[in-house]
């Protein structure tokens, strides 16, 4: 698994992408309905920052902006780092490791095309059961 592509492991369905000036109110209520981790910020198809859910977090609540007014342009990671699809997964958690991050934007020819997190690092059937412990807690 870390000998391949991220191109394979990358998340396609929950690659999420917001403008600089949309709110962080806007930005995580999309994550939620996805229930993602990160969203990236493109302007005029060029990546230009990542908003985590620790940016909301620290960013956002610990410092009382008012996530219905502040622009996500203010609370990103601009300029975060990237990889190219063909890149390893293991260099992908490399990266995430020594900087300490959790999610990495996928960018090809200067064009978002998705996301690799550390969560891709689960095991397929352990990753089933999560999801499936979620659903029913989410229906009790």
């Amino acid at each position: 698994m870390f000998d391949r592509p991220i191109r394979n492991l990358m998340e396609h369905k929950k690659f999420l992408v917001v403008p600089p000036d949309a709110t962080v109110s806007e930005a995580a209520k999309l994550m939620a309905k996805k229930n993602v981790g990160a969203i990236l910020i493109v302007e005029d198809e060029v990546l230009v920052g990542i908003f985590t859910e620790r940016d909301a977090v620290f960013r956002v609540i610990a410092q009382g902006r008012d996530a219905h007014t502040t622009p996500v342009r203010a609370v990103m990671t601009p300029d975060p780092e990237s990889l190219d699809p063909s890149r390893s997964y293991g260099h992908a958690l490399l990266l995430m490791q020594e900087h300490g991050f959790r999610h990495v934007p996928v960018v090809e020819n200067g064009h978002p095309i998705g996301i690799v997190s550390s969560r891709n690092a689960m095991d397929p059937e352990l990753e089933e059961f999560v999801s499936e412990e979620r659903r029913r807690l989410h229906h009790r």
